[in-house]
């Protein structure tokens, strides 16, 4: 059915948008809803609306080891922002780069790649800086920025974003637009309610954080890792008969620290080649036109679980008219790592995930005896140093890093006493609740504001 709206001259938002998309019968509808109900443009309750200031200024970043975290889209997700994996630059840099620190309080919100995505700036670090594809929300007195956040992220910010993209080289939505997007208004006490559910959700990915940290200090005490310290060493003397038997000539695979890693462990537990105590299996290419970006059967690509966990955002499926052949499927209990680009990224599939295809870019690994090995204690030991600097040294550096799965079954795996193993794996599936926790609380923020809406 063919879907038209009929729109005056007058109407045409002075005449800043011809395009026929801007004005879908949806649009309009939420347009209208949120003008006969309490609403204010988003400028009328904001101090400012900022993002990065001059873009020339991005040619004093240089990355750091440690430093002021440096936010870029990604690290805003699924209303909070995510600290882990984030980049750093120098206190040099950030102080050139003042106009686009965050502040406590603020309300950030992604401006290109993916759009729309708000967080508020929650018990961040005391210096904290971010790329031009961010905008920072400063409210005034009186208003939450966890409601405003949440209003952001729910049916009705998302929809007045995606209106407002516009397509270039890379979508993406400026400033002005942002300010005019209009946010319903309810009573101090809804936004109190809201804000609380909000800052619960929070709360929960921190108390996630922790156990997932005693799970690993676990690990690295128990292996004689905590205060272990693993160096490049500046020069060493590699046989020619190891160099063939490798079939690698760079430096960088032959650096002792792998060696003295697997030796220091060895010490302590017995260690299992990874294909003793599991199989692996690479991924399946289908075909793009059997997507469907909203059901179907999941398809795990390699961005799914670029944070070490498998998540649901931008996640793809497989249409229920694909006919089946013999593409690689997960079962829970089942590990996916990536075989290209963010080689050492691993992730343990559950339930949600069960029976999913995985890309030809990702490879399984699934363990053949899950009473000898526990397959949370396996996760936190690839996710662990143990497992990233086998994936470092294995990795082919080549203009993306390149991994097969043959390679990764000849890594080594500490095999700890089942009872510490339950003990870490105990601490590993408590995380996950305490994720899944956060998740539905987060969520929830957004159905009570749609609630509201809808009322």
């Amino acid at each position: 059915m063919i879907t038209y709206s009929i729109i005056q001259k007058s109407q045409l938002e002075g005449a800043l948008r011809l395009d026929a998309e801007y004005y879908q019968p949806d649009y309009l509808k939420l347009s209208l809803k949120l003008k006969n109900q309490n609403s204010k443009l988003l400028e009328e309750i904001t101090e400012s609306v900022v993002s990065f200031g001059a873009y020339s200024l991005t040619n004093y970043i240089e990355w750091k080891e440690s430093g002021v975290p440096y936010l870029n889209v990604e690290d805003i997700r699924d209303g909070r922002i995510e600290f882990d994996g984030t980049k750093f630059i120098s206190e040099k840099v950030d102080e050139i780069l003042k106009k686009s620190r965050v502040r406590e309080g603020q309300v950030i919100i992604t401006m290109a790649g993916t759009i729309g995505e708000a967080a508020v700036a929650h018990k961040i670090p005391k210096k904290v800086n971010s790329n031009q594809a961010t905008a920072k929300i400063t409210l005034k007195q009186g208003y939450s920025p966890y409601y405003l956040a949440a209003f952001l992220n729910s049916y009705f910010g998302k929809k007045q974003t995606e209106r407002e993209i516009v397509s270039s080289v890379q979508p993406n939505i400026f400033l002005g637009p942002i300010k005019n997007l209009r946010v319903f208004i309810p009573t101090s006490e809804q936004q109190k309610t809201i804000e609380e559910t909000y800052k619960l959700g929070l709360d929960e990915y921190e108390n996630s954080k922790s156990l997932y940290s005693q799970a690993e200090d676990l690990l690295l005490e128990e292996l004689g890792l905590k205060d272990f310290k693993i160096e490049d060493d500046l020069s060493y003397i590699v046989n020619l008969s190891d160099i063939k038997f490798a079939h690698r000539a760079d430096a960088e695979y032959f650096q002792p620290k792998y060696e003295k890693l697997i030796k220091h462990i060895e010490e302590r537990v017995k260690m299992q080649q990874l294909k003793a105590i599991t199989t692996t299996k690479r991924g399946s290419l289908i075909d793009p036109r059997f997507y469907n970006e909203a059901e179907g059967t999941p398809y795990i690509r390699g961005k799914d679980f670029s944070s070490g966990r498998l998540e649901k955002s931008g996640l793809v499926y497989i249409d229920i008219d694909f006919q089946p052949k013999n593409e690689t499927r997960v079962n829970v209990g089942d590990l996916v790592f990536a075989l290209i680009g963010s080689v050492g990224t691993s992730a343990l599939v559950n339930e949600a995930f069960h029976n999913s295809f995985i890309s030809n870019n990702i490879g399984k690994i699934s363990i053949k005896d899950k009473k000898e090995v526990l397959p949370e204690y396996l996760a936190i030991v690839l996710n662990s140093i143990i497992g990233k600097l086998q994936f470092g040294k294995e990795a082919s550096q080549t203009a993306q890093p390149k991994i097969s799965d043959v390679q990764v079954r000849n890594f080594y795996i500490p095999i700890l006493p089942k009872p510490t193993q339950q003990k870490i794996a105990d601490l590993v599936r408590r995380f996950h609740e305490a994720r899944r926790k956060a998740k539905e609380l987060l969520k929830q923020t957004k159905q009570k504001v749609e609630k509201l809406i809808e009322k």
